[in-house]
């Protein structure tokens, strides 16, 4: 009985808390995170239900609470209505505290309500899931102890800190804090690892806020998203249908007018036109300006790219004086940089009649073309080519 029903070795038990914890990493990162929160696919009820039952077993977690938190998390990023910024927490807190900042923000009804609509509210959902919330985790102690004996409790408790700690706390944490950025989303959201599978796909988190409704977190042709991967599988089995995914805007190269089309595909796709104004004017045009040749230059043309793509809000005193140093000592990285805010204020501007968004894209777009830098140039001309993205 020392060792349960099973009676397991030591690494047999290792492949089934593995096995175990990646079950509700999955469940969290399809059903919660990509189906619930961001609906971004639908589910089979039988297999909706399936996440729902085992996440009341091991994590305790409500689906409209998280949904609600999360919602919110997306709507008030690196804001102090955030409820797990480490922008504004800083990263310890938000790492090690990352499920006491779940039970708070879960413990405000209003902020739930709010942002939780859409989320089950059936008879189970009401008088088991959500009212006897805690009596899952209890339960899979049992069953724990039972299959597997006194380790058995050790694999519980591992199975109740994983959630908490790589999702509350890594993710949350450190996916705000430490990583690399394929786009420039408004807040500080970061890529922790190109290959998402410890955390189900999660790691892509900088991918993730600059497609929040994408059912697809991997955008690179070297980056994998394991979550993905199963929502493929459950596309197969007919268990699940994908709503939306991030897409490329299409390109006529052959068009040389800017209309309505280009209008609504430089909005649509504005993540694409930050990351590739990033790689196509500002990294040439820092590259030239602060010399390649030696490794010291390099490094700062480096530094300095950053600076020229990072949201100024999102940078802390120091940087915006280094930046303002770069940009009052350069005349064509100065204009580069108004360029590229100055494109960010046409999609921002959300009011504005049509025409008057054509206008601006038209205006942008010719200021740009006798701006007389090359790069510069060379990239208006190709805003003329884009088009929607082909269904």
């Amino acid at each position: 009985m020392l060792n349960g029903l099973l009676d397991l070795s030591w690494w047999q038990l290792v492949l089934v808390a593995l096995a175990l914890t990646h079950v509700t990493i999955v469940a969290v990162t399809v059903y919660l995170h990509r189906c619930q929160a961001h609906r971004a696919l639908d589910m089979h009820p039988l297999l909706a239900h399936f996440f729902r039952f085992w996440l009341w077993l091991t994590t305790g977690m409500v689906t409209r609470e998280w949904v609600g938190i999360h919602r919110r998390h997306h709507a008030r990023c690196e804001t102090p209505e955030d409820p797990h910024s480490p922008q504004i927490l800083g990263l310890r807190k938000v790492l090690w505290e990352g499920a006491e900042l779940y039970r708070d923000a879960a413990a405000q009804p209003a902020l739930v309500d709010r942002y939780a609509h859409g989320t089950p509210d059936d008879w189970i959902e009401r008088n088991l899931y959500s009212r006897f919330n805690f009596h899952g985790v209890s339960l899979m102690l049992v069953i724990d102890f039972v299959l597997f004996g006194i380790p058995g409790i050790a694999l519980w408790a591992v199975q109740m800190i994983w959630i908490p700690f790589f999702a509350a706390g890594v993710i949350n944490g450190v996916g705000h804090f430490w990583g690399y950025r394929n786009y420039q989303s408004p807040d500080a959201a970061t890529n922790i690892a190109p290959w998402g599978i410890l955390i189900g796909g999660e790691e892509l988190h900088n991918n993730h806020h600059a497609f929040p409704s994408s059912a697809k977190l991997s955008s690179r042709w070297w980056e994998f998203d394991i979550g993905w991967m199963y929502i493929r599988l459950f596309e197969i089995l007919r268990l699940a249908r994908v709503r939306r995914v991030a897409r490329r805007p299409a390109m006529d190269l052959g068009n040389s007018v800017i209309d309505m089309d280009t209008v609504k595909a430089v909005v649509v796709h504005r993540m694409y036109v930050l990351a590739n104004y990033a790689r196509d004017v500002i990294k040439p045009v820092a590259d030239a300006e602060l010399c390649q040749s030696e490794r010291d230059c390099r490094r700062l043309a480096r530094q300095v790219r950053r600076l020229l793509v990072r949201d100024e809000a999102l940078l802390d005193a120091n940087s915006r004086q280094r930046l303002h140093d770069v940009l009052e000592r350069s005349q064509v990285l100065a204009t580069v940089h108004s360029m590229r805010q100055q494109l960010q204020q046409v999609w921002e501007r959300t009011a504005s009649s049509q025409e008057a968004l054509l206008g601006a894209l038209q205006q942008w777009c010719r200021d740009a073309e006798s701006s007389g830098i090359q790069a510069l140039e060379d990239f208006a001309r190709s805003l003329r080519s884009y088009r929607p993205a082909l269904r």
